[in-house]
């Protein structure tokens, strides 16, 4: 149906949400962790935290990172389960990758009989001289995408689909979860490998409740 402005979500502003991330970190590094691996599904989470990420590095010197699983633009690490073109926006809103994986999670969840297409356009207060492709924060304009504007979900998305639910399957769900699972213990591995030790005099929380 149509989506307005999120009611019954609970929302952080991006300074609170900043702040929990950097408390997270702050007490594993404090407990002797030298090595921090944020994991995220949430394209919108990720927009906020680049200051606090380097603020982490800056102050202690671990290693920090945003790992964010195969969805919305970035979703070729598992490309060839999903058939959708690029055009269908696959890893969108309720696309082939976010219902398939959804279907494989709690099928009992699902009601196909309700999907249908849809794609994204500008803010129709902004006129018929720009355009959007997908979810993410950019407008073009002349042919070129590359302009960024805040933006609310329900001015650019009528129904919160965004791409093709019905090329969607139960087993491309399955499929996702072991290849991108299996791609974030081979990331893991790997960071595993780095030489970085946070020196004591920096593993200070001084502030910890």
């Amino acid at each position: 149906g149509e989506q307005h402005k999120g009611t019954g979500t609970l929302t952080f502003s991006g300074n609170t949400y900043r702040a929990v991330v950097y408390d997270l970190a702050m007490s594993m590094i404090y407990h002797g962790f030298n090595k921090i691996i944020f994991v995220t599904h949430h394209g919108s989470n990720s927009k906020v935290i680049d200051d606090v990420l380097r603020r982490l590095r800056y102050e202690t010197g671990c290693f920090v990172c945003w790992y964010k699983t195969p969805t919305e633009r970035a979703y070729s690490l598992v490309g060839d389960i999903f058939e959708g073109p690029p055009e269908e926006t696959p890893g969108w809103h309720a696309g082939e990758v976010e219902t398939s994986t959804a279907w494989a999670y709690n099928p009992d969840a699902m009601d196909m009989s309700k999907a249908k297409q849809d794609r994204t356009h500008a803010p129709r207060w902004m006129g018929d001289a720009f355009s959007k492709h997908d979810g993410s924060g950019m407008v073009t304009f002349m042919g070129a995408e590359n302009i960024w504007v805040p933006m609310e979900h329900h001015e650019y998305s009528d129904t919160a689909t965004i791409g093709n639910p019905l090329r969607a399957s139960k087993e491309k769900g399955e499929k996702y979860f072991v290849k991108a699972g299996q791609a974030l213990a081979n990331f893991i591995e790997e960071v595993k490998k780095f030489d970085i030790v946070v020196p004591e005099e920096k593993r200070a929380f001084t502030n910890r409740a």
